[in-house]
């Protein structure tokens, strides 16, 4: 489970990289050094993504992205 300790310690690299969170959100960490937050579900076999903030200063907290996470989970379930 990812902290803001951890997600501030996260470096760029060379390729896009991903980290995994819980409840099937994740970070995807650029190599400019940008971290979003991000949730995968399949809707008809097919992979979709739900791009719910980007982390840092201007961006979301960890506790913000998690609770989108959730409110999104939520709307998926309801058929939104």
């Amino acid at each position: 489970m990812l902290t803001d300790i951890a997600l501030k310690a996260l470096k760029p690299k060379d390729k896009i990289y991903k980290i995994a969170d819980r409840d099937g959100m994740y970070v995807r960490v650029m190599p400019s050094g940008a971290i979003s937050f991000r949730l995968d579900y399949r809707l008809n076999g097919r992979r979709e993504t739900v791009y719910l903030g980007r982390y840092g200063r201007d961006g979301i907290s960890l506790a913000l992205a998690r609770e989108k996470c959730l409110d999104a989970k939520r709307a998926l379930g309801d058929g939104r």
